[in-house]
């Protein structure tokens, strides 16, 4: 895996390594080892939250929690580095998907099946009919009685949600509901009785090399679709794969970051469990940030000065206007693929963007010679949110929510424009080196 794919950010080279990476993460957990390798790779030092930490001025260091969610940063270049702020990029590392229960096994017309529980705001139509694989995190414990985790991944079809025929399912087109329960237990294949899941997984973890192995005890698992990640369009205009949101942040950010020169403080946060509110232990709701700052920040810095100094850009795509919806969209705020990244905006703060924080981005888009569009949601519709509100909430940093124009949103299968990807990476990598704000 390379250091990084430029500091040029050339658009198939970019690319290239962005359909890898979304290929290489069908799980939070094997996004940040993703990104750890590539860290690693670049020369930063990986820190356990269970140790004392000894920070060097310029230095670049990395610390995980519960293998899902990562922080990565550069320390200032020196102590006066820290009035200037901090410049942070934020994004999430989960996706909506179809997660494993923890008493699986169904055994029904002589078809072994699994129960999933949806995660997130799953878009349920697109699910059926796919090639499925699973992937996660084993915890198992081996024989002299020790507990290790390992990521797995099963990396083939072995699994597909059937469709009802329309023979059986007239209104199938017109008024179909999903059953989340009945509908959506994948089939992976045909037994006579009913198969033990956890010894399954001792064995795929046998044939990868895993020795000494004991019991799986526990396990984080879920579906995805194994049609890979790819360019589309008769220009290749478009990119379409899974988790476009928000795994495309996180390597929009991983990547400004590695692209940059060290100078003031600037930092990468990727969370875990966005899309189920974010309230955990390494969800943007909870400490992980507060404490990271605790830590960092010497004694003899005001805390309070740096943060007001610094800016929190919250990654996180953006509805690209549907040429088949339109009026879905309010008139003025339909973003398009490849116009340039979304700066979004709500009146009752379920984006954290401002007057000052937008100024901001766009000035540092125009400095690098790259467009901007704005996102507002229709006044008679609701509004999502992001990591944005949450982190200026809980820790007063100025905030501004941008993304990355998408379309089909929470579906198994999304699609960005393959021109804005680069282009949101080219303003973080001017934004980390940016000496002011």
């Amino acid at each position: 895996m390379e250091r990084s794919v430029s500091n040029n950010f050339n658009k198939a080279v970019f690319n290239q390594a962005l359909l890898g990476f979304l290929d290489a993460s069908p799980t939070p957990f094997h996004a940040v080892q993703q990104m750890t390798d590539l860290l690693d790779l670049s020369g930063f030092q990986a820190l356990d939250e269970r140790t004392v930490w000894q920070l060097a001025p310029g230095a670049g260091y990395y610390t995980v929690r519960n293998g899902s969610s990562i922080i990565a940063w550069r320390q200032p270049t020196d102590y006066k580095g820290f009035s200037k702020g901090f410049r942070f990029t934020g994004a999430h590392t989960d996706s909506p998907c179809l997660k494993v229960k923890p008493q699986p096994e169904m055994l029904r017309q002589g078809y072994f099946q699994l129960g999933v529980e949806v995660y997130g705001g799953v878009l349920l139509n697109p699910w059926f009919d796919r090639d499925l694989s699973l992937a996660g995190r084993v915890t198992v414990r081996d024989t002299q009685g020790q507990l290790v985790s390992h990521l797995i991944n099963f990396d083939k079809p072995v699994a597909i949600i059937p469709s009802l025929a329309i023979h059986l399912d007239r209104e199938a087109n017109s008024a179909r509901s999903i059953n989340a329960q009945t509908f959506l237990p994948p089939i992976l294949g045909q037994l006579t009785s009913k198969a033990d899941f956890r010894a399954l997984l001792k064995q795929h973890l046998t044939d990868q090399g895993v020795d000494n192995l004991d019991a799986v005890l526990d396990y984080e698992l879920a579906f995805y679709d194994c049609n890979k990640a790819a360019l589309v369009g008769l220009d290749q205009e478009f990119i379409c794969s899974a988790r476009l949101d928000n795994l495309l942040s996180c390597f929009i950010g991983l990547q400004a970051l590695l692209a940059s020169a060290a100078g003031p403080g600037q930092v990468l946060i990727c969370n875990d469990h966005e899309e189920v509110g974010s309230a955990s232990a390494c969800g943007a709701q909870g400490p992980l940030l507060s404490q990271w700052l605790e830590r960092v920040l010497p004694a003899e810095v005001n805390r309070y000065e740096v943060l007001a100094n610094s800016l929190f850009i919250s990654a996180d795509n953006a509805h690209g206007v549907h040429p088949n919806f339109a009026d879905r969209h309010d008139d003025n705020h339909g973003p398009q693929l490849n116009k340039g990244p979304v700066i979004k905006i709500n009146a009752n703060q379920r984006y954290a963007s401002n007057s000052e924080t937008s100024a901001l981005f766009r000035h540092l888009a125009e400095q690098v010679g790259v467009p901007v569009q704005s996102f507002v949601v229709r006044s008679d519709q609701g509004c999502g949110s992001t990591i944005g509100p949450i982190v200026a909430t809980e820790t007063g940093i100025p905030t501004v929510d941008v993304g990355v124009p998408q379309f089909a949103m929470h579906s198994i299968r999304e699609t960005a424009g393959s021109d804005d990807a680069r282009n949101l990476a080219r303003i973080l990598q001017g934004f980390y080196q940016t000496e002011t704000l």
